[in-house]
């Protein structure tokens, strides 16, 4: 075997398409992997013209550029083209291919090197669509998008909603990064600092503030940041800034409607109250007795009142994500009921130090459903149960009662199945705190009912 015959054996099994054309672009030699990589045989090629193989849409270009490579006189010139070449069943095949003007005389003609690189060029088209669909959606949503590199020093990316928000422009914040915080009401940017230092250490962060000086800082916006960590160190920070100023507003609104009303209920419900225990000292039989209602619905309407209180303290609190230790607040809560009830039984079990993905409210989730148990129970002397379970995922508390099953119209209201409208059907406002509560917590809650009473189970994330 003479050393052309070696050559070409070797060459027949690298994985690589190699081949060599004359100057008019025509096969002279092919090696074997044009088979494995093409489904053609190597001899059925020899003596045609490559371009004859190339996509239409790709012609051209291969072909203006070898001719680039091949007349380049006097120097040397190489170049790689990507194209899709026609396959043995009409398919099409992505190669990348090296070629140059060297030549030798036992090679006749110039050697091009190809590989087959269909996945890289799929991938590339898939993540440029990608891209262009990331880039649409940043461009018409009202949130603001953004990303910048582990130490604030580079933005990567922000869209144009940015404008509106902060009253700057993009082209100024590529310049200076932190220049975002320039448009920070100043009170605020402490809080704003602390959230950056947060983020870089790798602890997703959210904070609320004023921002946008040519409007008096009279924006509110919601900043919602994750640290994006590579062999832990944080190599990206990216998130979004949403105006949440009309719902600031609507809570302002809120709070003084609720103290305005509460105030006035009281004041007024003090002096029907005033009067009926005046009454009541004087009535007899009928009179006594309606007396008597007077009182007791005065009293329930004050405990109405402060009900509503916790629930506008639920529908205004600023929601970002917080932790809750569940032993420290269930303690809190019997505690505080067992000294309001002393004839009541409760017991705890399995109460443990936990803590869960909801906000401090879950309190009066959990003083709702137990104080619930002991004014419904059917002796005079309640016993109520709360109990801890938990699992890798998410903590289990239960308050089991001995009290009449739940009506089924009060039971849709805890379970979430009662339309609004209907909330005058229910029984109280309180089953409605308790469902509003966990479902801000993104809990859920299960009801069991059987011989010997009701069981509440609140079902939430336990923190990591």
């Amino acid at each position: 075997m003479n050393d052309a015959e070696v050559a070409a054996t070797l060459l027949d099994y690298t994985q690589d398409k190699i081949a060599v054309v004359d100057a008019a672009g025509t096969y002279t030699y092919v090696n074997a992997a044009a088979e494995s990589i093409l489904g053609f045989d190597s001899e059925t090629l020899v003596g045609d013209r490559v371009f004859e193989y190339v996509h239409p849409d790709d012609r051209a270009g291969v072909e203006r550029r070898f001719e680039a490579v091949v007349n380049a006189a006097g120097e040397f010139a190489a170049d790689t083209a990507t194209y899709r070449h026609r396959a043995g069943d009409g398919s099409w095949v992505w190669l990348e291919s090296r070629m140059s003007n060297l030549t030798d005389s036992d090679l006749d003609g110039y050697v091009v090197s190809s590989r087959v690189v269909t996945d890289r060029v799929e991938a590339e088209r898939e993540r440029r669509e990608t891209r262009e669909r990331l880039q649409e959606l940043a461009d018409t949503t009202d949130d603001v998008l953004w990303m910048y590199d582990g130490d604030w020093s580079e933005l990567l990316f922000c869209n144009p909603a940015y404008e509106d928000v902060f009253g700057q422009s993009v082209e100024a914040l590529e310049r200076d990064p932190q220049s975002f915080l320039d448009a920070v009401y100043p009170p605020d940017r402490p809080a704003v600092l602390d959230a950056m230092e947060r983020i870089s250490n790798g602890n997703p962060t959210e904070v609320e503030v004023r921002v946008n000086p040519s409007l008096e800082y009279n924006r509110w916006a919601w900043i919602k940041a994750e640290p994006i960590v590579r062999d832990g160190d944080v190599v990206r920070i990216a998130g979004f800034t949403r105006d949440v100023t009309d719902r600031r507003r609507r809570e302002r609104q809120l709070v003084v409607i609720d103290n305005f009303l509460r105030h006035n209920i009281r004041n007024q419900l003090n002096v029907v109250l005033g009067n009926a225990a005046a009454l009541a000292a004087d009535a007899e039989d009928e009179t006594a007795e309606r007396t008597a209602m007077i009182r007791r619905a005065g009293e329930a309407l004050l405990e109405t009142a402060e009900k509503q209180r916790e629930i506008v303290d639920v529908l205004t609190a600023n929601q970002q994500s917080a932790t809750t230790e569940v032993s420290a607040l269930v303690e809190d809560a019997v505690g505080r009921l067992r000294e309001r009830f002393p004839d009541a039984v409760i017991t705890t079990e399995g109460i443990e130090s936990v803590a869960v993905d909801a906000p401090s409210e879950l309190r009066y989730a959990v003083a709702e459903l137990v104080e619930n148990a002991i004014r419904h129970a059917r002796s005079e002397r309640p016993e109520v149960a709360v109990s801890v379970r938990t699992t890798p995922e998410r903590v289990e508390l239960s308050v089991a009662d001995d009290a009449p099953p739940i009506p089924e119209y009060d039971r849709k209201v805890l379970l979430g199945d009662h339309e609004m409208t209907a909330v005058n059907h229910s029984r109280g406002c309180g089953l409605w705190l308790v469902y509003w509560v966990v479902d801000l917590a993104g809990g859920h809650i299960h009801h069991a009912v059987d011989e010997g009473g009701n069981t509440i189970t609140l079902s939430l994330l336990r923190a990591s």
